[in-house]
């Protein structure tokens, strides 16, 4: 598995986290639904509207391929550029370790 990190490293007015938002929900969702390899992903956020987005796939080429869907998408009527100013750092990691729930529980059962 791979981890593709995405930084937002500067604070994030409201217009700026609404368009993030309404971009992540309208556009990049439904282009990344139909990429194979893609497992999961969870985006952290703090209050000044700066945060990480940690995307997990199969792949470093799903990764790739994640990063293209979302690349080959236009602006949706209505979106402004200047709101989307993209993220201040990426990374693509390969996962060490991998615990689900249920195996940290049968891990500590046979404890």
């Amino acid at each position: 598995m791979y981890a593709h990190l995405v930084w937002f490293d500067r604070p994030r007015g409201a217009a700026e986290l609404a368009a993030a938002d309404f971009a992540a929900t309208h556009r990049i969702q439904p282009a990344v639904a139909t990429v194979p390899g893609l497992l999961d992903f969870y985006e952290l956020r703090r209050d000044d509207g700066s945060g990480l987005v940690i995307g997990i796939a199969e792949t470093e080429a799903a990764i790739h391929a994640v990063r293209a869907a979302i690349l080959a998408t236009e602006l949706l009527p209505g979106e402004d550029p200047a709101l989307l100013p993209g993220p201040d750092r990426v990374e693509i990691c390969p996962v060490h370790v991998h615990r689900d729930r249920a195996t940290i529980y049968a891990e500590g059962a046979r404890s």
